[in-house]
């Protein structure tokens, strides 16, 4: 019988991933899908709240004040920041599918100019919102 031409060597596997430190390349490109699922199962929830608001004058009135409690507030706020985080990463990866931004350290710097542009246009929504 003849022998496999590479033999597996047994590798240790690090199954403990608190001790995995990720680039903030691929933080930022699961963040993307992250907020990609958060924003389609929010287009649910406001097609709902449109829906109802839309009713008549007793079902806007009821989705006004179903909209000014402070816990629907916070996921309406919720809901803006992942759409805008979602939106600066497509823009990301759209640059990125131009040829751009594709090196290790333009591809950083790309990932924290993205996070910083959600977190201005997370304020922002902030104030809209509240």
């Amino acid at each position: 019988m003849s022998k496999p031409v590479k033999e597996r060597k047994s590798r240790p596997v690090n199954l403990d991933l608190q001790t995995v430190s990720f680039p903030i390349t691929a933080i930022a490109s699961i963040l993307h899908r992250v907020a990609g699922v958060i924003t389609f199962v929010a287009i649910g929830i406001l097609l709902w709240l449109l829906s109802l608001s839309l009713e008549s004058p007793y079902g806007f009135k009821e989705a006004s004040d179903l909209v000014s409690g402070f816990f629907v507030k916070f996921i309406l706020w919720g809901i803006a920041t992942a759409l805008a985080y979602h939106i600066v990463g497509g823009i990301r990866h759209l640059l990125m599918d131009f040829g751009y931004f594709e090196e290790l350290d333009t591809g950083a710097l790309s990932a924290k100019v993205a996070f910083a542009a959600t977190a201005v246009l997370s304020l922002l929504a902030g104030v809209l919102v509240w």
